[in-house]
């Protein structure tokens, strides 16, 4: 593990969400972003599939639109703040690490995770996926949202909050890469970062954009 690597530990990032929760409890999401999760509810209605995983729950923010949509909703997040908050929403959500989920294998028929896995480093990302792949029901669509960079490992210049943040800020080709080793990739599509609060990380520092990806795990073989 080289020394940058050292900042990505979960236990500092659940310190820094934990006290985020308490500091900053309110992060809107930008409109795209809610134009994508609406998007993939119609998608999951479509293909009859009633229940999510969200990995990264937050506050519960999309969380609570899954629930209104009446799709079955389970979240988990590594800060115990983040949990508290949502489950006083009335949410399923628990504390749990992606790189172990505590759930059977194919349990779900759908995964999102949104500006999550960009904390995972590239020596562990491939073991997240293949986590999630094994979480998520044969076909299942997995939907990934990141902030994209020029493949470098770094840590977030605008967090005031310690220990800052780690960010693995993947191209465009490199994420194609790394999800296209697990499944088929159905959708991909980019949008430009926007300026106040429908800002990036990176306190203007870095230029990026959005990345939404959807993975679809390998379907069943039949014998």
């Amino acid at each position: 593990m080289n020394s940058l690597e050292e900042h990505s530990g979960e236990d500092r990032l659940a310190a820094f969400y934990n006290q985020r929760a308490v500091l900053h409890p309110v992060h809107p999401l930008t409109h795209q972003r809610v134009e994508q999760r609406e998007k993939f509810i119609a998608r999951l209605k479509a293909e009859g599939r009633h229940a999510v995983l969200e990995i990264g729950s937050g506050p519960g923010l999309d969380g609570l639109k899954f629930v209104q949509a009446g799709i079955h909703y389970t979240g988990v997040d590594l800060s115990e703040e983040q949990v508290r908050i949502a489950t006083a929403k009335g949410l399923n959500v628990s504390v749990a690490s992606a790189r172990s989920l505590p759930f059977a294998d194919g349990a779900f028929p759908a995964v999102w995770t949104m500006s999550t896995l960009l904390h995972i480093p590239n020596s562990d990302i491939d073991d997240v996926v293949r986590e999630l792949a094994r979480v998520a029901a044969p076909g299942a669509p997995i939907a990934v949202g990141l902030w994209s960079g020029d493949d470098e490992e770094v840590l977030n210049p605008e967090d005031v909050i310690q220990p800052q943040r780690f960010f693995s800020r993947r191209s465009d080709a490199a994420l194609r890469r790394i999800f296209g080793r697990h499944g088929e990739i159905d959708e991909f599509i980019t949008w430009p970062e926007g300026t106040g609060a429908e800002s990036g990380p990176g306190a203007g520092r870095w230029t990026q954009h959005y990345q939404f990806l959807v993975l679809r795990t390998p379907r069943a073989q039949h014998t």
